[in-house]
């Protein structure tokens, strides 16, 4: 494999080395690693996304099958997922995105080199291997924060193997266009990902790197077609025939959806926090179990669907006659990212926060009676909504869920939809969910790197 690749990079060297124009040789010098990343997200997001539906399958099988089994599959796939991440790489955890806002604060001169903690080929491998164990215990996860934090890896790492001979690349733009293009590749939505990268990651203007943000958001995506075919992430749900009086339910469940996501990444936090107050390892396999349980009862008890990514709800919800969800499903599609989130394993929020979304849009218009047309516009609106009450990012929330179910003519109510849950949002918190992780990241590895440079001076020998 690796004459392979000496024999591949020689052959660019021996064909750009023949170019005469200077100027176009370096903007294709420049451009090639950007399309090899592409690639490689593009075929990764696809195999990922397809072990990921696969554990999801098989986790509602042995459900069908027998369904207390879900009390032994759901704390076994906790603990192993957790223990994944703790023995070999502990930031794989969680969803990945801080992880990739933490890499970009830290693509700088003085501390570059702490980027590989983040985003790594170990990363890539236990960030797979713990969410699969998840989602097979039943974790309502999604696989599109780890999809960004894999892309990042990707781009991280093409441009670490670069040769001495290749112009420099910044760190900041290959982290900042990876994570795009893994957005792109994973839920098929190009807008998206060019958005999230600007909306969410960037700190710098944009035409510094939007030539090379386009290019591989195009090339991820349809890598990622190319491999898995064309297809909407839902599909068209029907929203014909209706009025702009639409616009008053859309901006009630906003604003639900809102003060619910806000109020779920407060509690994330807390239990996040006191998951570290937690000194011994039997004491979080303890903690661990007991999440996995009272999953588990909800789902054996009350209603399964709140195990797994969520998807079956928008699908139901959107595209059948049965619209409308019972009152309490918003809650149960809120404690399971609580618990799995939290969990230490490794997992994504997207998808469980859409759905969660879809459940409170489904619940309030069946309270007041909407039609069929509409209560689909009032649903997409609560998915918009909880999701920006998550991101703090309204724009790519929009964007994201116009793409996935290509009902342009919602743009002006989605808009909306994130607008009011975005205002909603701030007065509870002024950060968002990923900010707080991302500095609590920060802040472990600054002090994991202070700490080694005083063992360094107390004893030179280290």
């Amino acid at each position: 494999m690796l004459k392979i690749f000496v024999y591949v990079r020689n052959s660019i060297k021996h064909a750009f080395d023949n170019l005469h124009n200077e100027r176009l040789k370096y903007n294709l010098l420049q451009a090639v690693p950007f399309w090899i990343g592409s690639l490689i997200t593009g075929i990764f997001a696809v195999l990922y996304a397809k072990a990921f539906v696969w554990g999801e399958k098989l986790m509602n099988l042995i459900f069908d099958w027998h369904a207390w089994m879900i009390f032994i599959i759901a704390p076994v796939g906790f603990v192993l997922s957790w223990w994944l991440v703790k023995e070999f790489a502990p930031y794989a955890k969680g969803s990945g995105i801080p992880q990739v806002m933490a890499a970009v604060e830290l693509a700088n001169p003085k501390e570059h080199k702490k980027i590989r903690h983040l985003l790594s080929l170990k990363v890539i491998v236990f960030k797979v291997l713990s969410s699969l164990a998840l989602i097979l215990g039943g974790g309502a996860i999604g696989r599109e924060g780890p999809t960004i934090q894999i892309a990042g890896s990707v781009f991280r790492k093409v441009n670490e193997y670069l040769p001495d001979w290749w112009p420099k690349i910044s760190k900041k733009n290959m982290i900042l266009t990876g994570a795009a293009a893994g957005l792109s590749a994973a839920f098929n939505t190009p807008l998206g990902g060019i958005v999230f990268a600007v909306e969410e990651l960037s700190k710098t203007h944009i035409n510094y790197f939007k030539t090379a943000l386009f290019t591989a958001v195009i090339i991820a995506g349809l890598t990622a077609q190319t491999l898995a075919g064309s297809y909407l992430y839902l599909g068209y749900p029907k929203t014909s025939d209706v009025t702009l009086s639409v616009m008053f339910p859309v901006i009630l469940v906003a604003g639900i959806a809102g003060i619910l996501a806000s109020q779920l990444s407060v509690l994330m936090l807390k239990i996040s926090a006191w998951n570290k107050s937690l000194k011994t390892d039997r004491e979080k396999i303890i903690f661990l179990v007991c999440c996995a349980l009272l999953l588990a009862s909800l789902a054996y008890f009350v209603n399964r669907e709140i195990l797994g990514s969520g998807k079956i709800i928008m699908e139901r919800t959107l595209f059948t006659e049965d619209k409308h969800e019972d009152w309490y499903m918003p809650f149960f599609r809120m404690i399971g990212p609580a618990l799995s989130f939290t969990s230490g394993g490794a997992g994504g929020i997207f998808a469980p926060a859409l759905s969660a979304g879809a459940s409170v849009g489904s619940v309030v218009s069946g309270l007041i009676h909407l039609t069929p047309h509409e209560s689909n516009v009032v649903i997409l609106a609560g998915m918009v909504a909880f999701l920006t009450g998550i991101t703090r990012a309204p724009f790519t929330s929009a964007i994201i869920v116009l793409e996935m179910t290509d009902r342009h003519s919602l743009i002006f109510h989605l808009m909306l939809a994130g607008m009011v849950s975005s205002l909603i949002s701030l007065m509870v918190s002024k950060h968002s969910l990923y900010d707080y992780l991302k500095e609590s990241y920060l802040e472990e590895l600054r002090a994991e790197q202070k700490l080694i440079e005083n063992k360094t001076q107390k004893n030179p020998q280290i």
